[in-house]
């Protein structure tokens, strides 16, 4: 099992940095209007990795009441976060975040890769499909954030390959999680459940708190639909990875 964990670790943290780095050979146009497109296809993924797959494994291994007060902890928790900068999706360059200092920005990302690292751990205990569904959903998000991060870190004046290369660093740390995560939980299999009900949380508070309300900026009858659409197509890529397991 530590071969797939390790894998699509390394997956979600060099992959995301590199779809980034793509990104920045695009025109700002074509840009902007993928973005959008991207975070609404990694909305339906989150959701579904979540609703689909971690609550009801969690379900199956521990009471019902101690899962959803798990969630609900969790979203608390995030809710913190997202206050001390350590947990935030923003993708607006008008977001009041964006005025804080890089460096502190780096360490917030850097532990929220440390996390995502974790929730695939946990993932791949439990199934190989709702692992693969974890990571999917996991790369999904981390893309448009990761560009959003390049953003943010050119804007600070940063060169493009110290961008790079320290967006790499802090994308790094999903590995060493992930390691760490599964040798804990190996010996502590009884906290698997709960790791995945916190897993399903923090992909909710995400979803429901720093993407939705982005998309929400666009109204027009077209943009809406495209994002429906899009959305549905992420948590039909969750469904169809997941019914494997």
């Amino acid at each position: 099992m530590l071969p797939w964990i390790v894998g699509f670790s390394l997956l979600g943290s060099v992959g995301a940095v590199g779809g980034a780095a793509l990104f920045l050979l695009f025109p700002e146009s074509v840009r902007r209007g993928l973005v959008p497109c991207l975070i609404s296809y990694a909305t339906g993924t989150l959701l579904g990795a979540a609703f689909l797959g971690m609550i009801p494994a969690a379900l199956k291994q521990a009471p019902a009441i101690a899962v959803c007060a798990t969630v609900l902890s969790g979203m608390v928790l995030f809710f913190i976060l997202e206050k001390l900068v350590l947990w935030r999706h923003c993708h607006d360059s008008g977001c009041e975040v964006h005025g804080r200092v890089a460096p502190l920005i780096l360490i917030g990302d850097a532990f929220h890769n440390f996390v995502d690292g974790m929730v695939i751990a946990a993932a791949f205990l439990t199934s190989i499909p709702l692992g693969i569904a974890a990571a999917l959903a996991v790369i999904a998000h981390e893309v448009p954030q990761e560009v959003g991060d390049f953003a943010i870190l050119l804007d600070s004046g940063y060169g493009r390959r110290k961008a790079l290369l320290l967006n790499g660093l802090s994308s790094a740390t999903t590995l060493p999680g992930a390691v760490l995560a599964y040798f804990w939980l190996g010996e502590m299999g009884a906290a698997v459940p709960y790791i995945l009900a916190l897993s399903a949380a923090s992909f909710i508070y995400i979803a429901a708190a720093d993407l939705i309300p982005g998309l929400h900026r666009q109204v027009t009858p077209t943009a809406s639909v495209s994002q429906l659409v899009l959305m549905l197509s992420g948590i039909a890529t969750i469904a169809i990875f997941h019914h494997g397991g």
